[in-house]
């Protein structure tokens, strides 16, 4: 195969919508991104703690991503990065690049040969960018919206999404959609400078659905907070968390569970049984599970208490 027939094959397609983005609050960095491509996020979205975010759609160069990372960790920015990842690419006319560095500067591409419609808009600390759309309002849709929008940056990407689709979106329609964040600074450890990251593979309405998961991520994140408090004994900041948690996402019983096990271990029986009881009510197997913990240090021992959570689903 041919330099040339690489990258005019059709299997590295990813024409789509996307934001990548630094929040000016925090530091942090991110890309999101929908298409009508199965896993988009595989392919599109590219992110490193103290390092920058990187897009790469269209008739995809993958290398764009890790080595555009690579460039910025060097200490070039974000112009100089795509300015070099260019030069070296005889398919420069069929790719979209974006990217945003740690100091907040923006680069982006639109090559003349990508599929109308398309362009791009590159704001302070932001690039919105899209190839294959129904409109050429998508991405300015994009742009305002993004500029507009309040809330962390999940939040501010998610409305520029929304956005792009209501103004027309991906002219074959929608399948994936990815959002991928990391921290402003690098810890050196990855698995914790990921803030977020959430995939779609495959949905009738992926934006949507990430939406879903960007709020049972949060949901999760207000349980570990509880955790982490309640490990230094601040009982009652934890508890807070653990409310919070559950009245997020009021569908998943797991996490009302846990904050009754912790307030039933705390000696707040009273207050932990209506949740026991909710719990119970929509699915028995926690209360079989209950009984377990003791065994494994997660529950007191007290056989009494026992009774009092297990009494919880005598009336279901």
């Amino acid at each position: 195969m041919t330099d040339k027939e690489k990258w005019t094959c059709p299997s590295g397609l990813a024409h789509t919508f996307s934001i990548v983005a630094r929040d000016p609050e925090n530091g942090r960095m991110g890309v999101a991104v929908q298409s009508h491509w199965f896993s988009v996020g595989s392919a599109v979205t590219w992110a490193e703690a103290g390092v920058g975010a990187v897009a790469t759609q269209a008739l995809v160069e993958v290398s764009h991503g890790p080595l555009g990372l690579d460039l910025m960790r060097g200490g070039r920015s974000a112009t100089e990065v795509l300015r070099a990842l260019l030069a070296a690419d005889e398919g420069r006319a069929v790719r979209q690049v974006a990217m945003v560095d740690a100091d907040g500067e923006v680069a982006v591409h639109t090559g003349e040969r990508c599929i109308a419609d398309a362009g791009h808009v590159a704001g302070e600390g932001f690039s919105v960018q899209a190839n294959m759309m129904a409109t050429p309002d998508v991405w300015p849709a994009m742009a305002d919206a993004y500029r507009r929008s309040c809330g962390d940056l999940a939040e501010r990407m998610l409305e520029a999404l929304e956005a792009g689709q209501q103004a027309g979106g991906d002219i074959r329609g929608r399948q994936s959609a990815a959002v991928l964040i990391v921290e402003a600074e690098s810890t050196g450890r990855p698995w914790m400078d990921t803030a977020m990251e959430l995939r779609v593979e495959d949905h009738a309405e992926p934006i949507k659905e990430l939406r879903r998961l960007v709020t049972l991520h949060r949901a999760y994140e207000h349980m570990n907070r509880g955790d982490e408090l309640l490990g230094v004994e601040r009982v009652e900041e934890a508890l807070e968390e653990y409310r919070s948690a559950a009245q997020m996402a009021p569908e998943i019983e797991e996490l009302p569970f846990w904050h009754a096990v912790t307030l039933a271990d705390l000696g707040h029986v009273e207050e932990a049984l209506p949740i026991f009881h909710e719990v119970f009510a929509r699915n028995d197997d926690w209360a079989t599970l209950v009984q377990r913990l003791p065994a494994a240090g997660l529950l007191r021992d007290d056989p009494e208490m026992m009774d009092q959570i297990l009494s919880a689903r005598s009336d279901t």
